[in-house]
């Protein structure tokens, strides 16, 4: 059976996206930091990983960028599943009895208009969203609850005090598939491609990249820049590019060598928005 990390526990919304991409019975490893996940997937305790790399309202988790950098992790697809923010509790309760609420930073980031409603609810942040509702459950503590998804409540046994409470209802995740291949993808269908690459501070360098995906019929989906901690003033760029033909992209990738130091495609696969 195929083995695939995850970032938290069964319930999270890695989980529910792990059951929703593979379509298929595998078996799922629980992993309670993204450090942790990408270092067992490249031990090869895993077969591929999902992994969230950002949302469409509190754009993206940078720190997950450097560990596919640094664990020389491969991105073999993508899925976007939209968020479904619940607060759960133990069954009987309202929510004026409920004193504190844990969840994972993002998730109550992404409610914060419902709980400023709320003003007389604590606000603790957690691992995981599912983990925090598991360990309620649990206990069968009174008066905390557990911002997760529907899935979360029905697996662990919570009621639902108060359903999507995220704020912008269209908000949604984006997650990378990875896996510690060395090799590009042999997939004919693919239009969309990651890399990064690293820049000096100098004045249109960046700009003489840009021109070279436009020449090239590319275009650009997604921009990151991270300093180099160890090399002041020097940056490396995380980007998405999206084309029609293979070629186009594999000609960019010859002249970006050139003018850049530390070209790494990270993967070439297809576009879920396309």
């Amino acid at each position: 059976m195929t083995k695939i990390g995850i970032q938290g526990i069964k319930g999270s919304f890695h989980h529910l996206v792990a059951m929703d991409y593979y379509h298929k019975n595998v078996e799922v490893l629980e992993h309670l930091s993204f450090h942790e996940l990408a270092r067992k997937l490249n031990m090869g305790e895993s077969s591929q990983a999902v992994m969230a790399i950002e949302n469409s309202i509190v754009g993206s988790i940078l720190p997950n960028y450097a560990l596919i950098d640094e664990y020389d992790l491969r991105i073999i697809g993508e899925h976007y599943t939209p968020v479904n923010m619940n607060l759960m509790a133990i069954g009987g309760q309202e929510i004026e009895e409920i004193k504190k609420v844990y969840s994972h930073p993002m998730a109550l980031l992404q409610c914060k208009e419902f709980f400023k409603k709320h003003p007389h609810i604590k606000l603790i942040e957690d691992a995981d969203t599912a983990e925090a509702a598991k360990r309620i459950a649990d206990s069968g503590k009174l008066k905390v609850a557990a911002v997760a998804s529907p899935a979360a409540a029905k697996m662990y046994g919570l009621e639902i005090l108060a359903e999507e409470i995220h704020t912008i209802k269209s908000n949604a995740t984006r997650f990378l598939i990875l896996d510690a291949g060395q090799q590009m993808p042999s997939e004919v269908e693919v239009d969309k491609a990651s890399l990064k690459f690293d820049l000096k501070s100098e004045r249109g360098s960046l700009v003489s990249v840009l021109n070279i995906l436009r020449d090239s019929y590319l275009s650009l989906t997604k921009i990151q820049s991270l300093p180099i901690i160890d090399e002041p003033w020097k940056y490396s760029f995380f980007i998405d590019v999206v084309f029609e033909d293979l070629k186009d992209f594999e000609k960019a990738m010859d002249i970006l060598e050139l003018i850049t130091e530390d070209l790494k495609i990270f993967g070439t696969y297809k576009n879920k928005l396309s």
